[in-house]
């Protein structure tokens, strides 16, 4: 191993807590038992509330399409396809599909396919038996016998032996959305069945969300892992337990209905925080790893909370929301909307998400995007998921051709971007943001990155600082797909005024690049790149 690895390696275990490193220690050397003794009996449930749907991804009975990839999976060796990608082979196993738009038609299909699983996935062997797809694919399955459908007894035997199983290897070792999941299928299948194995099951899920969700969700309603899409995913997850503990009000301890009351208080500040970091086109934010289509689309998820009784988000008004514990602030003035990332990347423990995208931001003008960060298309290890996590992918600025924050492998990062100083300021014409990050002086320059905004009518003028010694340094703005360039220094939307830009280092060089709005789609799009001259930059952009 070579020195430089070695580093990464180092910088990335020191963050690590204790329990993660057991949790893996424990997953080498523990062999879990497989206990295939009979199912509980089950509970009697109430009404059940029409829950957030996906889009529909089961095309036949033998057709899906996940992450914009369409396979026969009629074989059972396709439940394990080394040929395919392994998030791809996870969707095949959580079986969305059965809560997901006019799934009453396809129930037949559903039907067919639980049994198929049941017969080609022997316990303890494979994908389907990792404790996140266990985790998914238990709540799926009674989700959809809360809506009608009948879980057999060989159904219901398969949901218990896969509960015990999850119950033995909850994810310690990687924490975050993980263990939220764990707890949450958990919780399913201790609402679902009934007795002391099963009570057992409940009680564990919810001793595991009383201790995360206090860490995990901030107080400006935000999910520690900063990212929108995961966060659009662990509030569905609590409007789902709102949902279940009314169809068990009448059979569940008080433990549990005590617990209710905190997942709506969550539920609430979570919706209030989702509302911040969408776009007007209705979609979230793409920071970090996020994109669309994975977790219910924000007002999916808003209608799912009124459903519940849970009242409208207010819709936000012009000024600065500033979301301080999970790093981002909205600035709305007029026709423009520009979220600033100003966080750091994430739990210092658990960055896997993270992309190094210090001072990035994104810019909706007219209801159209304009600026955008450029999404997450793949999880696989390799050169794209690094250009995708790096600093040029994201609009910063880049110094030196090196990342503000070491991202490396799938999903870990070594040193990390600590932002300082952060100002807000708002004024009756006038929204100014201003912050800074230490990402850079790792390098031998020791370069201090400070950017600050300023909003007002018609325009939105950016002030790049880097004090300290570098090679090169440049300011990356990512233009969406439908944005059109007119002449140098000029930019079109569809129903939108020209858009100009002015820098003190002139119109910067437009560059071909690739944004990714959703897992598996790369669109072409422009990356307009502006070398800083000095150790200062002004840009600005009217419309």
């Amino acid at each position: 191993m070579t020195s430089a690895r070695a580093q990464l390696y180092l910088h990335t275990l020191l963050n690590l807590r204790p329990t993660q490193v057991l949790g893996r220690v424990w997953k080498v050397v523990h062999t879990t038992h497989v206990d295939d003794s009979p199912a509980p009996a089950t509970r009697p449930s109430g009404i059940w509330s029409d829950p957030a749907r996906r889009k529909a991804s089961w095309l036949s009975p033998t057709t899906r399409r996940f992450l914009e990839v369409e396979r026969d999976v009629s074989s059972a060796s396709a439940w394990n396809d080394s040929d395919l990608p392994k998030l791809w082979l996870y969707n095949l196993h959580y079986f969305d599909d059965l809560c997901a738009s006019n799934a009453g038609e396809r129930s037949q299909w559903h039907a067919e396919e639980i049994a198929r699983w049941i017969a080609q996935n022997p316990a303890g062997h494979g994908n389907g038996w990792e404790p996140y797809t266990l985790s998914l694919r238990i709540v799926n399955w009674i989700k959809w016998a809360q809506e009608g459908n009948q879980l057999h007894s060989v159904m219901q035997h398969s949901l218990a032996v896969q509960a015990r199983y999850l119950r033995e290897n909850i994810e310690h070792h990687l924490l975050g959305n993980h263990i939220l999941a764990n707890a949450k299928a958990l919780i399913f299948a201790g609402c679902y069945f009934e007795g002391a194995e099963a009570t057992a099951w409940l009680l564990k899920g919810l001793s595991i969300l009383q201790r995360e969700l206090p860490e995990q969700v901030f107080s400006d309603g935000g999910h520690f892992e900063r990212s929108p899409m995961y966060h659009s995913i662990i509030l569905e997850d609590l409007l789902d337990l709102c949902n279940l503990a009314s169809c068990y009000a009448d059979s569940l301890p008080m433990a549990a209905l005590d617990q209710e009351k905190e997942w709506k208080s969550y539920a609430r500040i979570m919706r209030r925080w989702l509302v911040l970091m969408t776009h007007p086109d209705g979609e979230i934010a793409l920071f970090n790893d996020s994109a669309f289509g994975i977790a219910p689309a924000p007002e999916e998820l808003h209608a799912y909370a009124r459903r519940l009784g849970l009242g409208p988000c207010p819709v936000p008004s012009d000024g600065i929301h500033l979301l301080g514990d999970s790093g981002y602030v909205r600035l709305q003035k007029d026709q423009a909307i520009a979220i600033l990332d100003v966080g750091e990347i994430g739990p210092g423990y658990l960055p896997g998400h993270a992309h190094a995208d210090s001072l990035g931001f994104e810019l909706s003008i007219c209801g159209e995007r304009f600026l955008v960060d450029s999404g997450t298309s793949l999880y696989e290890a390799g050169e794209e998921r690094l250009r995708q996590r790096g600093t040029g992918a994201h609009n910063t600025v880049l110094v030196d051709e090196e990342d503000s924050s070491q991202v490396w492998s799938s999903f870990r990062v070594a040193r990390r971007a600590v932002p300082h100083e952060l100002v807000v300021q708002e004024e009756a014409d006038l929204l100014r943001v201003s912050c800074g990050h230490d990402g850079y002086m790792r390098l031998p320059g020791r370069v201090f990155h400070t950017r600050s905004w300023r909003l007002e009518n018609g325009r939105l003028a950016i002030h790049d600082q880097l004090d300290g010694r570098y090679r090169s340094a440049a300011a990356h703005l990512h233009m969406h797909p439908r944005v059109k360039h007119l002449s140098p220094g000029c930019y079109a939307l569809p129903e939108v005024s020209p858009i100009c830009l002015e820098s003190t280092s002139g119109p910067g060089e437009l560059q071909p690049s690739t944004w990714h709005p959703r897992f598996g789609i790369s669109q072409p799009n422009t990356r307009l790149r502006i070398a800083l001259s000095g150790p200062e930059l002004r840009s600005s952009l009217t419309w």
